[in-house]
């Protein structure tokens, strides 16, 4: 009896550790990093993820019976030159939520990535808004428009190759709703085409505190169109963004990295982008030219184009190099940064060592 019952518990054991798993997972990046082309002149300096973000995270699941799942995800991001968190105050500041997973879709609470972002990284964008020519030195891809706290989403299974999801973020404001921001994405994949069409919206209100007035703003929206299609071994992207209202298209560096007359944030603006990726030798060549028409009164457009090689010498491990240029115009403030960055000048390069785990 006793040994029957010691097997029943190992029994009982291992089936319950087979439907519970934790992962843990990461990317290790750093990279040279030069900068030219804005008031600081020449930068050159060890930077980490100019590639990919360095990272820590513990990805969960437990399975509940028919069908459901809970999962979780927890990961914060680190920086590999100089070992600290890159963003003070916080622990887990890329991802951190918790949600149910069925054949009804996925429902998950927490910080997460708004529809958006990941409509630029998995379709418009060749560089997967990484190295120098990184969607984001033109396309708003910045803050809020990246991840988003205190957040709820909804993503359907994907049907007939049809796929949907919905993103809703409190603003959590005492009578205002100030930080509000939904958004949301449809896309359909059939063999070698992908096509997304994605929304975002935010309120960029200054709620009202003691003895300081609130302060309206109109509503920042975002639209976005990508598609991309494999022809033969050239992987080709397209991407067409519209941008309207307060703090829909946010400088990356806010400052005045030029001199003269000072950028300002375009409120009424288009962005468009073409490029694509493909085998070349023994690694991945990626390139994308992009334009931005900036329709206020400011005329602030830009131009620019970038280019990155990807050879990898593992499964894991990879070293890159990257060349991104942003051609301003009536003082448009855009730089050339990379995937952590926003950079600094109207040039950019990146020569990295890339490892996940």
């Amino acid at each position: 009896m006793n040994k029957t019952a010691a097997m029943l518990l190992m029994c009982g054991a291992a089936a319950a550790q087979a439907q519970t798993s934790v992962t843990l997972y990461g990317i290790v990046d750093a990279a040279v990093v030069g900068e030219s082309g804005g008031s600081a002149g020449h930068v050159a300096k060890v930077t980490s993820g100019a590639a990919s973000a360095s990272r820590i995270g513990f990805r969960g699941t437990e399975d509940l019976g028919n069908g459901l799942a809970a999962i979780f995800t927890l990961e914060t991001g680190t920086r590999i030159d100089t070992g600290e968190v890159d963003a003070a105050g916080a622990i887990f500041n890329r991802q951190a939520f918790v949600g149910l997973k069925g054949r009804f879709g996925t429902v998950a609470i927490g910080r997460q990535f708004t529809p958006y972002h990941t409509t630029l990284v998995n379709v418009v964008d060749p560089f997967g808004t990484s190295y120098a020519g990184r969607a984001g030195n033109l396309f708003p891809d910045s803050g809020t428009n990246v991840r988003t706290s205190n957040t709820i989403t909804y993503a359907m299974p994907r049907s007939r190759g049809i796929d949907a999801e919905l993103a809703y973020s409190a603003g959590e404001q005492a009578d205002s709703s100030a930080g509000r921001q939904f958004g949301g994405a449809i896309g359909y994949t059939a063999g070698p085409l992908a096509v997304r069409l994605a929304y975002n919206s935010k309120n960029s209100d200054v709620a009202a505190s003691a003895g300081t007035a609130a302060i309206d703003r109109s509503q920042g929206r975002n639209l976005l169109l990508g598609a991309s299609y494999q022809l033969g071994r050239i992987r080709l992207h397209a991407g067409y963004g519209v941008d309207k209202g307060d703090n829909s298209a946010p400088l990356a560096n806010a400052g005045n990295p030029y001199g003269g007359v000072k950028p300002t944030a375009s409120t009424d603006g288009r962005e468009l982008l073409l490029g694509f990726s493909a085998p070349a030798g023994p690694g991945n060549l990626m390139f994308s030219a992009m334009h931005k028409d900036d329709r206020t009164g400011f005329d602030q457009d830009a131009g620019a184009w970038g280019v990155a090689y990807l050879v990898p010498l593992s499964k894991r491990t990879g070293v890159y190099g990257a060349y991104g240029h942003v051609r301003n115009r009536n003082g448009a403030g855009y730089t050339v940064g990379n995937n952590t960055e926003s950079g600094s000048g109207s040039t950019g390069y990146n020569l990295g060592l890339r490892h996940t785990f």
